[in-house]
């Protein structure tokens, strides 16, 4: 079946293809909590991007079928994520004119536990723009590698907001900042590696599942309260004001600073969740414990392991690979994984 002549440009005969892509998900080390319309950041983030924490997807576009998607997760079919995509398609018409032209059948798995506190909509959308992206070039032109990435980037961010982040390997800015040159509120850009102490290059992450169950808040929900706490104006300009010393940190090494802004970071987006209206909570105790414990670790030892937080209960270890991280593994599994709520560990990396 010859498709439409949809941009003008030279028509292809097909019938059906198939494209398939990997991609990571990524942890905010500055974050981003609080949007406007159209998937805009209230303020800048910079994220780190995993290595082996990933979802891989592939789609089959048959284009002589109506419009309707189908999806599959780890094999089982699931309507509900199906419906999603639907509407993230129509959504996106305007930037893909043959979008809505023929069905889809997207099989998809990822890497990485379910509710494991790694963000699975980040690397899910990611994976998906960049199949669009294939698929774009096949029915368009094709573009160089970092015009498709950074049409990508901007695709999976109307998805979800952080896995525009996601298309690049290191560290990667999202949202408009005056530090960060290129950055821009519809498209994430990589944070240049000339800028990056060669400690920050070499990391690990090793995610504490402390609760495996879902968020009694979605993220969604979380974000929406933002319009109405009394708080999020200073928040936002906070997480601005942030990207200043972060960029002296991150090109100097100062790896006490780094701590202290990456753990500070992570306790001001739940605090931000106690103070919106209605209030809630998404640590839990052992939550805490692993907290406490870290900090007395890094008391008595003065080595480099520290945390982060996504929007849930489980914690993010992060420690270079500087010559001390046999003893900080050792204290983890002693010491740190008795709190979590099946023993459930994932162990990733953040290398470039």
């Amino acid at each position: 079946m010859a498709t439409q002549d949809f941009l003008g440009k030279k028509i292809y005969n097909i019938s059906s293809e198939t494209v398939s892509e990997s991609c990571p998900s990524n942890i905010a080390l500055i974050k981003y909590w609080g949007k406007y319309d159209n998937q805009i950041p209230a303020n800048p983030s910079i994220s780190y991007t995993l290595n082996h924490c990933k979802t891989n997807t592939a789609i089959e576009f048959l284009a002589n079928e109506t419009f309707s998607v189908q999806t599959f997760l780890s094999g089982n079919e699931e309507a509900k994520f199906a419906g999603k995509i639907e509407k993230y398609f129509k959504n996106i018409e305007q930037y893909l004119p043959w979008i809505l032209k023929g069905k889809y059948i997207i099989r998809t798995e990822n890497t990485f536990p379910h509710s494991s506190g790694i963000a699975s909509s980040a690397s899910g959308f990611g994976a998906i723009a960049k199949c669009l992206m294939k698929l774009d070039e096949t029915f368009s032109q094709k573009n160089s590698e970092e015009e498709s990435l950074r049409k990508a980037s901007f695709l999976a961010r109307l998805g979800s907001g952080s896995a525009c982040r996601s298309l690049y390997n290191g560290l990667v800015v999202w949202g408009e900042s005056d530090e960060v040159e290129g950055s821009s509120d519809l498209f994430a850009v990589k944070y240049p590696d000339a800028e990056i102490h060669d400690v920050f290059k070499d990391f690990n992450d090793w995610v504490l599942l402390i609760h495996e169950g879902v968020k009694s808040v979605s993220s969604t929900v979380g974000h929406g309260l933002m319009n109405t706490n009394p708080y999020a104006e200073r928040r936002f300009q906070e997480a601005k004001e942030n990207f200043v010393p972060m960029k002296e940190i991150l090109k100097n090494g100062d790896l006490n600073s780094f701590i202290k802004l990456i753990e500070h970071e992570a306790l001001t987006l739940h605090a931000m969740m106690m103070m919106s209206d209605p209030a809630f909570i998404l640590m839990k105790t052992g939550t805490l414990e692993v907290i406490n414990k870290i900090w007395d670790f890094r008391r008595e030892t003065s080595l480099s392991l520290f945390f982060t937080l996504d929007a849930g209960a489980n914690v993010h270890l992060l420690f270079p690979n500087d010559g001390s991280e046999d003893k900080i593994k050792t204290f983890i599994e002693a010491e740190l994984l008795q709190h979590t709520q099946k023993n459930g560990m994932v162990k990733d990396v953040m290398k470039f």
